[in-house]
């Protein structure tokens, strides 16, 4: 359950900003319009079902709503933090998804489970801890934001996602076609 930490205006009067203490996600972002749009997403029909929230964004610790303009946003907070507390935080559906994996991985083919092992081990080996090394000289977030772009990333940052994507294409890729 994700505790709000702060709430900020953005430069749309008719929007706000949830900060949070845990991330909603790893990094992948959640933009819907409308209800419609967010059906199978929880959180954002919770939200799309509040009067007035005409758009739901949000992506690792933050969650922007809009509304109409008709809604007072001191009681509308007050509505958008019961779903928002009551949803999952990204580490718990990570938990949800693993055991999920662990459940169909069980059915795999001694071949494919090989197959998987031998993923996992170059993934331990030589992914995660560049990962590590990126997070150990800065946060990681601002090394792999998803709003960063690829030009915005220093020399090091880009030469680093450059070698994790030459062992992913020439290490894991073969793995996958096979």
């Amino acid at each position: 359950m994700p505790k709000i930490a702060d709430i900020e205006t953005t430069p749309n009067p008719n929007a706000r900003k949830f900060v949070l203490r845990e991330p909603l996600t790893w990094g992948i972002a959640h933009s819907y319009e409308s209800a419609e749009q967010a059906q199978g997403d929880a959180l954002a029909s919770a939200l799309f079902a509040i009067a007035h929230v005409s758009n739901v964004f949000y992506i690792d610790r933050w969650l922007t709503v809009t509304q109409d303009g008709q809604a007072d946003w001191d009681a509308l907070v007050r509505d958008i933090a019961v779903p928002l507390r009551a949803a999952p935080a990204a580490a718990e559906q990570s938990a949800a998804a693993v055991f999920d994996a662990r459940t169909s991985i069980a059915d795999l083919s001694p071949q494919d489970r090989q197959r998987l092992d031998d993923i996992e081990l170059i993934l331990d080996q030589q992914i995660r801890p560049y990962l590590q090394s990126a997070a150990a000289e800065q946060s990681a977030a601002a090394v792999f934001d998803a709003r960063t772009s690829i030009a915005d990333l220093s020399p090091q940052d880009r030469q680093r996602l450059d070698d994790i994507e030459l062992i992913l294409d020439q290490q894991i890729r073969p793995y996958l076609q096979s």
